[in-house]
């Protein structure tokens, strides 16, 4: 039986860690795409980590960049995928208003990339593209795979682009290339200054008494939350599919930043109002008011709906940083350089 090998962009991030660990369990060779940095940036994905002495490797990681064309081609060449998942972007929503031409480039043109260096190749792979609920931007909820675009940040509009490149390159060159519509999915893995994260983190810290406050900026904003480790599956099963389509991930449960908040303090016995103080500076220059997504098609094609809804995921999230904040204090947790 052959070995199925599937390329990862992001891999070190939320959903790439997950991912690959889903992969892994079901047998793939796993590549994936890390950016060269002079400290370690793995992570997440420390505890998959197998050296490159090793006999039966089965995760090798590639040094390269979504800005390298060349590199891409070359890879595509060299690993000969079956399945490419890119997930790697600058996907911080506020980060894009300070740094636009940047993320225009790797999360928008860096998609056009990876595209033409499967057709460059000559590679006959199956593509996943993950866009996002932030592509809806203003229009109102709920949203489904008919709903118009209307972003409302530049990381919302590089989303776009990559999303009608995917459908381009899918009816131009026959491409089994998919879009992941997926709408807000958090874990303990969820980068520190995600709103879900920083509010779990600072939850785990003013419990342990080591923070008094808690700055955030729009609580009104409603978001549809779901479980990364859930939603990967989703992603798996769409390249399962006989031709590539477009499909909306998403709980159809919402809440706002403000409910969230009383969740995730009501866990450690805390009243978030003592401790939450809102700051003008986190709020976006345009905001996107409610994202609800209507996840039917996934349930009907795919089989997949949402386990995990946002006061649970809230709690998980506590949790995890409650029992990270334990083993950092304790001294449990130690980086091992490799």
């Amino acid at each position: 039986m052959t070995t199925k090998t599937a390329l990862i962009t992001g891999i070190t991030g939320q959903d790439g860690s997950y991912l690959a660990e889903l992969l892994l369990e079901k047998g793939y060779e796993v590549h994936g795409i890390i950016r060269r940095a002079s400290t370690f940036n793995t992570d997440r994905i420390d505890h998959i980590y197998q050296d490159p002495h090793d006999e039966n490797q089965r995760l090798v990681l590639h040094h390269g960049d979504l800005a390298d064309g060349v590199m891409l081609v070359n890879l595509m060449r060299d690993v000969q995928p079956a399945e490419v998942y890119h997930l790697g972007a600058q996907s911080h929503v506020k980060v894009s208003f300070e740094m636009p031409e940047y993320t225009g480039d790797v999360t928008g043109v860096g998609t056009i990339r990876l595209l033409e260096a499967i057709r460059a190749s000559g590679v006959d792979t199956r593509f996943y593209q993950a866009s996002s609920s932030e592509m809806f931007g203003s229009t109102p909820p709920p949203q489904n795979e008919d709903t118009p675009f209307h972003p409302r940040s530049p990381y919302g509009c590089a989303k776009v682009y990559s999303y009608w490149a995917t459908v381009n390159y899918r009816e131009a060159y026959g491409l089994h290339a998919t879009n992941g519509i997926l709408f807000n999915h958090e874990s303990p893995r969820r980068g520190e200054t995600f709103v879900t994260r920083k509010i779990t983190r600072a939850v785990a810290r003013i419990a342990a008494g080591i923070q008094d406050v808690l700055y955030l900026g729009n609580l009104d904003a409603v978001r549809d939350w779901g479980y990364a480790k859930e939603y990967v599956e989703a992603q798996w099963r769409m390249l399962q599919q006989p031709a590539g389509d477009d499909y909306v991930v998403a709980t159809g449960h919402a809440a706002s930043v403000r409910d969230f908040c009383v969740a995730a303090f009501g866990r450690a016995d805390l009243d978030w109002e003592k401790y939450v103080q809102t700051d003008a500076r986190y709020e976006r220059p345009s905001e996107v008011d409610a994202l609800i997504g209507d996840a039917s098609k996934a349930e009907s094609r795919l089989g997949w709906t949402a386990k995990t809804h946002w006061r649970e995921l809230a709690e998980l999230m506590v949790d995890g940083d409650r029992q990270l904040l334990d083993d950092q204090l304790s001294g449990k947790l130690v980086r091992i350089d490799r």
